[in-house]
């Protein structure tokens, strides 16, 4: 096998708590993550020379080092002494610094691709293992589907899958660091915690109607009062018909759960009316078959 192809999804949080902060300054986590039909394509391929490339449909975003795709070739290249280079390019759909985990889905894909192209052998729970080095998503991205996320997020137990439904996907024109979101939320004390175990009783029931009315994201107290359009697309699409909708991550990205994709689009319609935003998306739920590869 000398290339791959591979589909990098998306994430939501359908619930986001934090517990405490780390004296490593990582944060403990309680989080149901569901991956969504919105993906980045990766493609990797073999090359004569030992180096690694990545190559990028955005031409802002980083493609040495500081481009995690690049950290995750290099992750194998060095413990299974890789002599081959690999070139790794990305079309990015996922918006970028937007909750969504965009990037550590693409170095979900580069570790799996790899593994698979050498021959590597790594399990689905060694990849994760290495994946976490990475940061604390990327073992979720090699996982996908429906999950709770616990520890710093690596802590993973899969969870009865989502009920079908419409997702409305909006990333205002912001930008969000996770690191200042944490910060702020340090310095504060946490009045109420999203109701986690509500959550993972409705997907138990097969309810979305339960799902969506538990579903809730500490960090929102931070970064809604930081960037206010969040609270305006949020209002927007539960107006327009949503069954909730809800900051993902540490945002700027809404996601609004739908029963119906007309009703989702007309939500679309009205936001990018009102000139919220032009990045809007409707998707859908992505379930994952355990009993296949997840990629």
């Amino acid at each position: 096998m000398n290339q791959i192809e591979l589909k990098a999804l998306a994430k939501i949080n359908l619930g986001l708590d934090v517990l405490g902060r780390r004296e490593n300054g990582y944060h403990d986590v309680r989080m149901v993550m569901q991956s969504i039909y919105l993906y980045d394509e990766v493609k990797i391929e073999k090359t004569s020379l030992s180096e690694i490339e990545v190559a990028s449909n955005l031409n802002f975003l980083p493609t040495g080092d500081g481009n995690i795709a690049y950290k995750a070739a290099k992750l194998l290249k060095e413990e299974f002494h890789i002599e081959e280079g690999v070139r790794i390019s990305l079309n990015k759909h996922i918006p970028v610094a937007a909750g969504l985990a965009g990037g550590s889905s693409n170095a979900a894909a580069v570790l799996f691709g790899m593994n698979r192209m050498f021959r590597l052998g790594l399990s689905g729970k060694e990849l994760m293992e290495r994946g976490v080095r990475l940061g604390a998503d990327v073992p979720y991205c090699i996982m996908r589907g429906t999950v709770l996320a616990e520890g710093i997020g690596e802590e993973l137990s899969v969870l009865p899958a989502m009920p079908k439904c419409t997702v409305l996907i909006a990333k205002p024109p912001v930008s969000v660091s996770t690191r200042v979101v944490y910060e702020a939320l340090d310095s504060k004390e946490i009045e109420a915690h999203p109701d986690i175990d509500g959550i993972i009783e409705g997907l138990k029931a097969g309810s979305l109607k339960k799902v969506a009315s538990c579903m809730g994201n500490v960090l929102e107290d931070v970064t809604i009062p930081m960037h206010p359009v969040i609270e305006d697309i949020k209002r927007e699409m539960v107006d327009a018909g949503a069954l909730n909708a809800m900051m993902s991550g540490s945002g700027p990205t809404v996601f609004g759960l739908f029963e119906s994709r007309g009703t989702a689009r007309e939500a679309q319609r009205r936001i990018r009316e009102k000139s919220l935003t032009r990045q809007v998306y409707v998707t859908s739920i992505h379930s994952v078959r355990r009993d296949q590869d997840v990629h």
